[in-house]
């Protein structure tokens, strides 16, 4: 392979894969494709009824990219298509902005596709991909939990047939509690008996497209009985092929409004989509690219706008029906975006007649895998601070709304990340018995202390808005110590940058120390804090920075020269005697 067809390779994946394809897998992804096809009818159309859109836009979505993403894709079994999540979100924006004009909310929706497709592309370019690690599992958890009682507030006045209303979860709730009275009996039993199967459906036929069967027995009973004609909402009429490809129009005054969503949507994406893309890679052993993915979810997004859909990404329930089903190469996606295409040209006729209760009951049952309480009370046990985070990421969402409950709870976590490194742990530190290693002395009791010496670490970088708590800090337990310390040393190994602001800390220290009569060293420290300490000329004051200097070497030449000094005041004193 020459440079340019490797670089090319390196570039579109399937170009690499394709030609090494095995006669053996195409039956396996066959069936996978097919299979995900199957799961895929309803549940796409339920969340594109849930974003606002016509139910046929979500099976749009599904078609273009998860042709796209094969192209460029680095994960084997990442499925590609709209998420609960995203849905939600996009409905909670774009309506306002639409102002009742389904033909403009349409447009915005696929152009908030195209954005996302070129904050994809824009972050691939600038090689931006652990920039969403801001969006932690934390935040996530706790993010997907409120989503879930979010979304399922939306979706219980069509299972109980009402109205609804409200601008957030318990809003909603009571709205929708107030307005049981009026709940009509037959679009109850529908979406409840519907909602009893999908549930029983997914514990004795997992990974078995369970709703497609309880869409076309809801289907048939509807038609047969003519429900639609007393009362039961249905899906109605979907157009017959494919929509025509173009760029959707929208209007100048819409573009802040879409940024703001493009952006979150984009963050969301990527991180649901490289979460999944990693579990399934991690079980069959094989590597994710997440810069590559970064362009695979770009392409995916932007033909979905070509093709009038909204967002999409790689979610986790969609991609384990694939990876079930046998799916061994991004062919399956293909092979499923085919089978839609189908049922699209001839079978539309048949779902017109599909209840909005068996929708509802799909999507309650798609999000109640995002409720994990064990995870949170394991991440109650692991650590406080990151469940306060996913806990304002659940209440931020049930009570701001999908978009901004995640931009609180990432502000929150960053204040959070800030709070920690304004106030860094300052370790006094001993050494291990039996050993040349060094740890905490407070957690570690046994550890050997040095009368006279005082050891410390610090665990963080020293930046501008830390350093007078860690000088502080350190001068604090300098003066505590029983016996008046004659050298003090700082192990760098755990502060990987140091701002200007820090060198100026040590260099302060250095001068503070002098006058008290006590020595200061560094040492383990990092190449880049030992290029700045020598770059602001604060290296020579603290008797020069290198990368051989040890913490273990110093400690025994302290110890040396504490016995020599020992030994000759012993002398001194047997020679006066």
């Amino acid at each position: 392979m020459n440079n340019t067809l490797r670089r090319l390779a390196q570039l579109i994946p399937i170009i690499d894969w394709l030609p090494r394809y095995q006669i053996a897998w195409l039956g396996q992804d066959l069936i996978a494709g097919v299979t995900l096809a199957a799961y895929a009818i309803p549940v796409a159309m339920a969340y594109a009824a849930l974003a606002g859109l016509t139910p046929q836009a979500g099976l749009y979505c599904y078609i273009f990219s998860g042709i796209a993403y094969a192209l460029f894709a680095s994960s084997r079994h990442l499925s590609i298509g709209p998420t609960a999540a995203i849905s939600v979100m996009v409905a909670s924006v774009v309506g306002t902005m639409a102002a009742g004009d389904l033909s403009t909310y349409a447009a915005i929706a696929a152009m908030t596709a195209g954005m996302v497709g070129g904050f994809y592309i824009l972050a691939w370019v600038m090689r931006l991909s652990s920039f969403v690690n801001f969006i932690s599992e934390s935040i996530l958890l706790g993010f997907k939990a409120g989503a879930a009682l979010s979304i399922a507030s939306m979706q219980l006045p069509k299972l109980f047939g009402v109205s609804g209303g409200g601008d957030n979860f318990f809003e909603r709730l009571l709205v929708t509690i107030q307005q049981l009275g009026d709940a009509q009996g037959i679009v109850i039993a529908l979406g409840v008996i519907s909602l009893v199967l999908l549930i029983c459906g997914e514990c004795l036929f997992p990974g078995r497209p369970v709703a497609l069967a309880v869409v076309i027995i809801a289907t048939g009973v509807v038609s047969a009985y003519g429900l639609s004609e007393q009362g039961v909402s249905v899906v109605g009429f979907i157009p017959p092929g494919l929509p025509a490809i173009g760029i959707p129009s929208f209007h100048t005054q819409h573009i802040e409004g879409l940024v703001e969503l493009a952006f979150a949507c984009f963050l969301l994406s990527y991180v649901e989509s490289i979460a999944a893309a990693r579990t399934f890679a991690l079980e069959h052993h094989y590597t994710v690219d997440p810069r590559q993915e970064l362009l695979g979810l770009g392409a995916a997004n932007l033909v979905a706008a070509l093709g009038h859909g909204y967002p999409v990404a790689g979610g986790l329930s969609q991609s384990a029906v694939n990876e079930k089903a046998g799916a061994r190469t991004p062919l399956s996606l293909i092979f499923a975006s085919l089978t839609l295409v189908m049922v699209l040209f001839f079978l539309t006729g048949t779902m017109r007649n599909l209840p909005d209760s068996v929708l509802a009951a799909i999507i309650l049952v798609a999000v109640s895998g995002f409720i994990k309480i064990d995870d949170f009370k394991r991440l109650w046990q692991i650590s406080r601070l990151e469940f306060n985070i996913a806990l304002v990421a659940f209440m931020g969402v049930l009570l701001l709304g999908i978009l901004k409950g995640v931009t609180v709870s990432v502000i929150v976590s960053i204040l959070f990340l800030l709070r920690m490194l304004a106030k860094p742990h300052v370790a006094v530190l001993g050494r291990i018995p039996g050993s040349t290693r060094f740890s905490d002395a407070d957690r570690h009791v046994s550890n050997e202390r040095f009368p006279g010496l005082f050891l410390f670490r610090i665990e963080a970088p020293l930046l501008y808005f830390n350093v007078d708590t860690i000088n502080s800090t350190v001068l604090d337990a300098i003066h505590k110590e029983k016996v008046p310390v004659k050298l003090a040393v700082c192990d760098l190994s755990t502060s990987p940058y140091i701002d200007a602001a820090g060198a100026s800390m040590l260099e302060h220290l250095v001068e503070e120390l002098e006058r008290e009569g006590i020595k200061f060293k560094v040492a383990e420290a990092h190449a880049e804090a030992r290029q700045i300490l020598r770059a602001t000329g604060i290296s020579e004051s603290l008797g020069g920075v290198s990368r051989h200097i040890a913490l273990a070497d110093i400690v025994e030449d302290f110890e040396r020269d504490t016995k020599r000094a020992a030994t000759f005041i012993e002398t001194e004193l047997r020679s006066y005697t």
